[in-house]
């Protein structure tokens, strides 16, 4: 009833997400995908590897924070027999077994700087030399797809990660934004969890009352989806008369962590729409009202790509003219692609040409005469 692994969610960024695995599986490159612990690596990798070429062969798994040096080792490629206490017998790594297929390497960031270049040599060649033997046994046809919560860049810097090892895995860099980011997901997840508990346990699917929702969606879930799927089954099997609401759920998520709180009062505007109307009312730059926070992270990569999603709504699609409409020269045309395509935050703009969207009044008339 139920697809093993499927994106669950309506927000820009799934979407955007959805169309970044379709990428990634047409081709064997690399992939790194980045992202908070909880908010669904495997499952995009596991997604890339079904609909890649490659899907008749295996994926195999291996966390590689939760294996000491020596096991990592045997684990990914092997050991001859006698090479230590209790190889009674040669034994095949996840690479060999893996050949075809898809080796999905959880917490690559957790490696020690001897199995990065053990791997390093493996990406490179494409030798499996099994441990305690002193030559390459056979080689292996795997793709690589690694995933991390820690910022790569900074371990670099902090000489805790090799740097060739980061420029072999990040062909395909995938980030997944937190679920506190796309707040549109949290509905269709919670709905889809409940109906799949449910079926798993034999009951009638509950049902959220407003306010009950209302505190879920302005909860900041600090484990992500995989703290959303665990509440979604306690309050599932503990549900009486069909319905769950606030007093229902779980004591640790009301005592306020993580969570913001829930006042009935006017939506103000959103991120995207006050620096879209900074930028057009004040004649401010790009690069001050926008760069400049969202390098100091004080803005989100979704609020940026509501913020383009926007601009490009009012030129029809036009980058150029967009990169007037927030005030920058001409000649800045490059760097600012370059920018949102650094942080995937280039949106496509096939749609506004196609008139998919309709174009909506301008709140400041002064952008009107500027195009």
């Amino acid at each position: 009833m139920f697809p093993a692994y499927e994106l669950i969610g309506r927000s820009t960024t799934i979407r955007d997400l959805e169309q970044e695995i379709a990428y990634a599986a047409v081709t064997d490159a690399k992939v790194l995908i980045t992202g908070e612990s909880g908010v669904g690596k495997e499952v995009v990798a596991r997604l890339i590897h079904q609909r890649s070429r490659r899907a008749h062969a295996p994926l195999v798994a291996i966390n590689c924070a939760g294996l000491p040096d020596t096991l990592l080792e045997t684990e990914l490629f092997g050991h001859v027999r006698g090479s230590f206490t209790d190889a009674y017998r040669d034994k095949r790594g996840l690479l060999e077994t893996a050949h075809g297929g898809t080796v999905f390497m959880d917490e690559m960031g957790e490696m020690s700087l001897r199995m990065q270049a053990v791997l390093l040599r493996f990406l490179e060649t494409g030798e499996v030399q099994r441990v305690g033997s002193d030559r390459a046994h056979t080689t292996a046809d795997v793709r690589i797809v690694a995933a991390t919560n820690r910022d790569l860049p900074k371990a670099i810097r902090e000489q805790v990660f090799r740097e060739d090892l980061y420029y072999r895995i990040n062909v395909v860099h995938l980030c997944i934004a937190p679920l506190r980011d796309r707040r549109d997901d949290i509905e269709p997840l919670l709905e889809y969890y409940m109906r799949r508990y449910a079926v798993a346990h034999g009951i009638t699917c509950p049902t959220l009352t407003p306010a009950a929702l209302a505190y879920l969606q302005s909860y900041n879930w600090p484990g992500n989806v995989r703290e959303l799927k665990n509440v979604v089954e306690r309050v599932v099997v503990r549900t009486r008369n069909g319905l769950i609401d606030v007093r229902d759920l779980p004591a640790d998520l009301m005592n306020g962590r993580g969570a913001t709180p829930t006042v009935a009062a006017p939506a103000g505007p959103t991120v995207a729409q006050r620096l879209y109307d900074e930028m057009l009312r004040n004649n401010g730059s790009f690069w001050s009202v926008v760069h400049e926070p969202f390098m100091a992270r004080d803005i989100t990569r979704e609020d940026l790509r509501q913020l383009v999603l926007r601009g490009l709504e009012r030129t029809q699609g036009n980058y150029k003219s967009l990169v007037r409409l927030f005030n920058m020269p001409p000649q800045d045309y490059k760097r600012f692609l370059n920018f949102l395509r650094k942080y995937q935050c280039q949106m496509p703009f096939q749609r506004f040409r196609a008139g998919a969207f309709a174009p909506t009044p301008e709140p400041v008339e002064a952008a009107a005469q500027r195009l």
